[in-house]
């Protein structure tokens, strides 16, 4: 059961990347815009390529490449003595729902425009802790021998 969760994953998390997470506008008076995983990081190559990459490793790389690694440990195409390194992966994962969670909380303490929260910045999350929690649980079974 958890192999077909996890290959769930690779399917959910590309829509968490194109799904809104939040709705920013200036002021309360105007139409506000919706900002995904995608569109953000594209905003953020025009302005900032270091930083852009960065959250490219965190937001896309390193989630899906643990899913991938984990699909391949619970097929036996991989050793399981590299779920250790997938569970750092799914850390620094989970390291860009802080920042975002850290983002919007700001942008409403400076009380300067409107934001809020849309239902792909919960896809995202889900994904993300599911992610971990199979991890989890796969970490946690007997080895096999080989």
């Amino acid at each position: 059961m958890l192999k077909y969760a996890n290959l769930c994953l690779l399917i959910l998390f590309p829509v968490a990347w194109f799904a809104p997470l939040l709705r920013a506008g200036l002021l309360p008076l105007f139409s506000l815009s919706e900002i995904s995983v995608i569109s953000g990081l594209q905003s953020l190559w025009g302005t900032d390529v270091v930083l852009a990459l960065v959250v490219t490793v965190f937001a896309l790389f390193a989630p899906y490449l643990k899913t991938i690694g984990l699909a391949l440990v619970q097929f036996g195409l991989l050793d399981q003595r590299t779920l250790p390194v997938l569970t750092v992966l799914g850390k620094l994962a989970m390291a860009d729902i802080f920042l975002i969670a850290l983002y919007i909380t700001l942008a409403k303490g400076i009380g300067l425009g409107k934001i809020e929260v849309a239902w792909g910045l919960y896809l995202f999350t889900a994904c993300i802790l599911a992610s971990l929690v199979i991890s989890l649980i796969e970490s946690k079974r007997p080895r096999r021998s080989v």
